[in-house]
């Protein structure tokens, strides 16, 4: 009999727009819970949901190893998951109703059951761990094994006599070094393999250098890891660069922290490492414009292997900006798109419509920054109240009928804003054609200065303009009319 099967409920078959993208990642927090319980002696094994289409397989699995817990643990790593969609909320209430069938205990950590623990109780879950799971999940299991009691252990919900208990908050993890290397061994890293080569892309993985984000924008939640921001040591992500790329001979790395290296003198003492140690890598992040205006840092950056930086841009006016306590300066989104570019570093840009307070004139102002600055790419969203948000709290009153996506291509508008969910998935639409206009333009431009550097995609964007032109006309119009409805 197996201890504990881990498991999550993200299913990336079912979030069209993100399946359609052909670049899955391994749940990384999943794998670093299963590693530590595996660690201390407990057996485990994975059923990884990411490339599945149902949530009925895992039925097979619990009865061909007979765990005593199911253990839905989400990786907190992945902003898919702080979403709370509801396609994965229902999935994850089936499997835990298959596993109670088979009579597993069911433990849940996700953002959703942080948010929503009444509702999974409600559903068959047994206990709720809220926030940063490992320790919390450790001394559960551990407790119940040995018959002991689990009042004391804390980030703890359950129902007990009827009464919901929840117990204390537990202090964040600060030593991240104390956790071993994930259980990579538990994925079948073939599978993602296939899906990136299908896509025409190249295999990437997923490695966290930090936990939690001390910036205190009021529309982002941090149910997991938190207002805080505690690093590995650059020689423990060395170490775990090395192992992936000895085991599964992969080059390129997506660091997903919130913030990738805001400690002063992490990129610096990483890039070191990465010299002692004879490694190279090409790899991605998320940061802020702030951050990326110290010469030196985006040197030891462009130096250590960076290709691409994902920045939360937001908006090109600083009203929306303030109005978000984001505490960056438009005049800050240029300086560091300008100085990235001329160090060879791609630019990013996460964009968001819809805030409240928002007018027309902001919505120009933020489309002009993106044609003037043409980012390498754009992720475009709505804004979307998540529970624990000064934003949520603004607008709750709103939510009534909808207060979760169902899946990250939803879009809807659950709060009255100045336009309605028809405008805004019309203006997710036409900003895209406006950045392709500007992104084939400046290709032409290029072409005509200097027709030697003419390249297959420069032929594949200049020839788009023959698209997006008349096509954005129409969506402008369109737009026009569409002003003056909103119910």
């Amino acid at each position: 009999m197996l201890d504990i099967l881990f498991s999550h409920s993200y299913y990336y078959p079912l979030d069209l727009k993100q399946w359609k993208n052909q670049t899955p990642y391994p749940p990384l927090g999943t794998i670093y819970a299963a590693s530590l319980l595996r660690e201390k002696g407990f057996t485990v094994d994975l059923f990884d949901t990411n490339l599945r289409d149902n949530p009925y397989e895992i039925e097979k699995e619990i009865i061909k190893k007979k765990p005593k817990f199911l253990v839905l643990y989400d990786d907190g790593f992945n902003y898919l998951t702080k979403m709370c969609l509801t396609t994965m909320r229902k999935a994850a209430f089936e499997m835990m109703r298959i596993g109670k069938s088979h009579e597993c205990t069911i433990i849940v950590n996700s953002s959703d059951a942080t948010d929503h623990h009444a509702k999974y109780l409600f559903n068959g879950a047994d206990y709720i761990i809220k926030g940063e799971g490992e320790l919390t999940l450790l001394e559960l299991i551990s407790a119940l094994k040995n018959n002991q009691p689990i009042e004391k252990i804390k980030s703890l919900v359950y129902i007990k006599d009827e009464e919901t208990i929840t117990n204390p908050k537990r202090e964040v993890l600060k030593n991240l070094d104390e956790l071993p290397i994930p259980a990579w061994d538990l994925v079948d890293i073939d599978s993602y393999r296939k899906v990136w080569n299908n896509g025409g892309k190249e295999f990437t993985l997923n490695l966290a250098t930090t936990r939690g984000c001390p910036f205190k924008c009021n529309w982002c939640a941090k149910p997991i890891y938190g207002n805080r921001y505690n690093t590995h040591s650059p020689e423990y992500i060395v170490k775990h660069i090395q192992y992936l790329q000895k085991k599964y001979k992969v080059e390129r790395f997506w660091m997903c922290d919130d913030i990738f290296g805001l400690t002063p003198g992490w990129v610096q003492d990483f890039n070191l490492e990465l010299k002692k140690q004879n490694v190279t890598l090409q790899y991605y992040i998320q940061s802020r414009v702030d951050l990326l205006l110290k010469e030196d840092t985006i040197d030891a950056l462009a130096e250590s292997g960076l290709q691409e930086v994902w920045v939360g841009a937001e908006s090109g006016s600083q009203s929306i900006l303030d109005a978000m306590d984001k505490g960056t300066k438009v005049e800050e989104i240029y300086n560091a798109t300008t100085l990235l570019k001329e160090k060879n570093i791609r630019v990013a840009f996460f964009i968001q419509f819809g805030y409240l307070g928002e007018t027309k004139s902001d919505i120009s102002k933020t489309i002009k920054m993106i044609k003037e600055l043409v980012p390498d790419d754009l992720g475009i969203s709505v804004s979307y109240p998540l529970p624990g948000t000064k934003f949520y709290d603004k607008v709750k009153d709103d939510l009534r009928f909808k207060a979760n996506w169902t899946d990250s291509d939803d879009l809807a508008m659950m709060f009255k804003s100045t336009y309605n969910s028809k405008y805004y998935k019309k203006l997710h639409r036409y900003v895209h054609k406006e950045y392709r206009k500007s992104q084939g333009l400046r290709f032409l431009k290029t072409t005509l200065k200097n027709p030697s550097k003419l390249s297959s995609i420069a032929v594949k964007r200049i020839s788009y303009l023959l698209y997006y032109f008349p096509s954005a006309y129409i969506d402008a119009q369109i737009l026009k009319r569409m002003e003056h409805i909103n119910e």
